[in-house]
């Protein structure tokens, strides 16, 4: 297995006698993207903060590319391009400009400069407002360029805390696209949002933070199979719903029935997807005319309330 980009082991970090990080550790692959989730106060800020070098740890360690991360290790800090919450640009310059300035900060100059310029412009689709002032730009045009910043020194590792708070839902589908698009590329990303449907959408891999302590991770599937949740099939019928009922049953003796009525059945199961063809042939058999079904599959936000007892937000 090829090396993660980004490896964490066991981040702490205490405020006094408050604990904020414990133990934290997980790791990134070139081309995934991870979501970082936790409802507010459960360490996602400070946690970042150590991986970008902005904070030393109280103990554990960060390695991005096999190279330590520490406040002082500027080799390894110049392989991770940091997109902050809030917008890190000089208003009252354009975007072009604000890019030489970062540009040059990161060692870039002259025709090389320019041509990474107009390449991360065209990424995040304002190569025609590239002179206008930030101040003029709209919400999502300006975390756009915030993006861009973050992107001018080709980054192995994308870190993106929150990047669609307050923006449009048109320019939230660009930035998303812009994301997707990198880590198809082969970028590692790191990503944090108070919106669930965005991790759901971009987010390979999950880690669910809550006061201080990684407590879940995996893939949407993973998360929602460990917690126990299960899909819902709903199953409309003009006939003996009972005796789809027992073809069901026939099927697969562990599957839950939760509902029988004159309107059909509603069934629990584990990859419910799997069962909709033996279903039907269940149906077509007992001469049971199907008028609809449905499978509702468990959301992220379901898995989060079980494993944390609070909205995202909270």
């Amino acid at each position: 297995m090829a090396s993660p980009v980004l490896a964490c082991e066991g981040l702490t970090k205490r405020y006094g006698e408050r604990l904020a990080v414990d133990g934290v550790g997980f790791h990134i692959g070139a081309g995934e993207c991870y979501g970082l989730l936790g409802p507010n106060g459960a360490g996602k800020t400070t946690t970042i903060s150590m991986i970008c070098g902005l904070l030393d740890s109280d103990g554990g360690g960060v390695r991005v590319e096999d190279e330590p991360v520490t406040v002082r290790s500027l080799r390894a800090k110049g392989r991770i391009g940091y997109v902050p919450q809030d917008i890190a640009l000089y208003l009252d310059l354009g975007a072009r400009e604000n890019l030489r300035f970062f540009g040059r900060l990161y060692g870039l100059k002259g025709a090389a400069l320019d041509e990474r310029i107009d390449a991360v412009l065209a990424i995040v689709g304002l190569s025609d407002r590239a002179d206008e002032r930030i101040e003029r730009y709209s919400g999502g045009m300006k975390r756009r360029a915030n993006i861009a910043a973050g992107l001018l020194h080709r980054p192995a590792l994308l870190v993106l805390d929150e990047p669609t708070v307050g923006v449009d839902p048109q320019s939230r589908h660009a930035i998303l696209e812009t994301v997707r698009s990198l880590a198809d590329d082969g970028m590692a990303v790191l990503y944090t949002t108070h919106y669930m449907e965005e991790a759901e959408r971009l987010c390979d891999r999950l880690g669910i933070i809550d006061e201080g302590r990684l407590i879940a991770e995996g893939t949407r599937r993973e998360l929602v199979a460990n917690v126990g949740q299960r899909d819902r099939i709903r199953i409309g019928v003009a006939g003996d719903a009972a005796a789809l009922a027992a073809g069901c049953r026939a099927i697969d003796p562990e599957l839950e029935l939760v509902v029988v009525g004159d309107g059909g059945i509603e069934v629990l199961a584990t990859a419910g997807r799997r069962l909709l063809a033996p279903i039907i042939q269940a149906a077509e058999t007992a001469a049971i005319e199907i008028t609809g079904i449905e499978v509702i599959e468990p959301d992220l936000e379901a898995v989060f309330l079980h494993l944390t007892g609070k909205a995202l937000r909270d």
